[in-house]
């Protein structure tokens, strides 16, 4: 497949110039239909067994995908409903006591910063430092690092040392999986979660956690699939692989999208992808920067942010003309979000418009 027949699949390219995945990626044609397909069979068919046992099969095939961007074992997977949740899970579940202290950077998204203010309510010190050097910045007090794998503002890569500081690693791949080359083992973390919506451009409502180690971290509210033998009632015992931090739902047809966009991604081939995408996104940064904008300091990763005197104005602007970038609240900076289905019409249509 090459890139004009790979960006066909994405309708949303007839009418607008979208680079907009760090948010939520373009779906394409194939997983509308796919989700489709099932709701309307779960209309005309019911939900029984049947129905049951599909939304399995669902969630394993979905499971293996997601693995196998993490370059990881399905079973330390678990399914989660996005990045957030996946993030307090881990920050909830390591047991975190008064006095001990975690380590985060200082351009942290909301996602995180949720989980982090609730650790941090029950006595856990929370310090920061810049995301590309945090390693200087770690402590013989520190008990975790937990922080972004590619920063959601300007698009640097988390210091490559943490893996090594002999303390939990904690990363979100919110702008990470899907959208760069993701090795959970060399990366040398304990968790990692992700989006299934942005850079695989799955459904909304649908997210992955790897685990290191599953049982070092306490699983929140297990529910139905977290069981072995979900049977045996009060003598029931989880799963003792990631399994058992799952998500309590995923519907059907949710799942179905994501199986879907996930094989039109397949079919174009990953490395195609990230490269692509990266090439895309660092010609923007050159063009920017040509044209007498400030572009924020990046790593090689699809996000592109520009300083600009009223980011929310212009991007309301851009958006009216068909032009899908964001303003990030609280920043000087617009942001694009470059993949690997974008085209050069794309960026000269965004670079015209400004």
């Amino acid at each position: 497949m090459d890139p004009a027949e790979f960006r066909a699949q994405f309708p949303v390219f007839e009418r607008a110039a979208y680079l907009n995945a760090g948010s939520d990626g373009p779906l394409p044609a194939a997983a509308v239909r796919a989700g489709q397909d099932a709701l309307g069979a779960e209309g005309a068919d019911g939900r029984t067994t049947a129905h049951f046992m599909a939304r399995r099969e669902g969630n394993d095939a979905l499971r293996d995908v997601y693995a196998a961007r993490l370059g990881c074992d399905p079973l330390e997977v678990a399914l989660t409903t996005s990045t957030s949740e996946g993030m307090g899970k881990v920050l909830m579940g390591l047991g975190l006591e008064p006095g001990e202290e975690v380590l985060t950077s200082d351009q942290e998204h909301p996602g995180l910063i949720g989980p982090l203010l609730a650790v941090k309510a029950r006595g856990v010190r929370v310090r920061t430092g810049p995301l590309p050097t945090l390693a200087d910045h770690v402590t013989p007090q520190t008990t975790a690092v937990c922080c972004s794998h590619v920063g959601w503002v300007t698009g640097e890569y988390a210091d490559p040392r943490l893996g090594d500081a002999g303390i939990p690693l904690v990363l979100d791949g919110a702008q990470g999986v899907g959208a760069v080359p993701v090795d959970v083992r060399a990366l040398n973390c304990l968790a990692y979660a992700g989006a299934g919506q942005k850079w695989l451009c799955g459904a909304d409502g649908t997210g992955m956690l790897y685990l290191s180690d599953p049982e070092r971290v306490a699983a929140l509210a297990p529910a139905y699939l977290a069981f072995a033998e979900p049977a045996k009632g009060l003598d029931s015992g989880l799963h003792p692989d990631a399994r058992r931090h799952d998500t309590p739902s995923l519907s059907r047809e949710v799942v179905q999208v994501s199986l879907a966009a996930a094989h039109v991604l397949e079919a174009f081939g990953w490395d195609a992808v990230h490269e692509r995408g990266a090439a895309m996104a660092a010609s923007l940064a050159d063009r920017l920067a040509a044209s007498g904008r400030t572009v924020a300091p990046r790593d090689r990763t699809t996000l592109v942010s520009w300083e600009d005197p009223d980011p929310e104005a212009t991007a309301t602007r851009l958006a009216g003309d068909g032009i899908m970038i964001r303003f990030l609240p609280g920043r000087p900076y617009l942001r694009a979000s470059v993949g690997a289905w974008n085209d050069d019409a794309d960026l000269d249509r965004l670079l015209e418009a400004l």
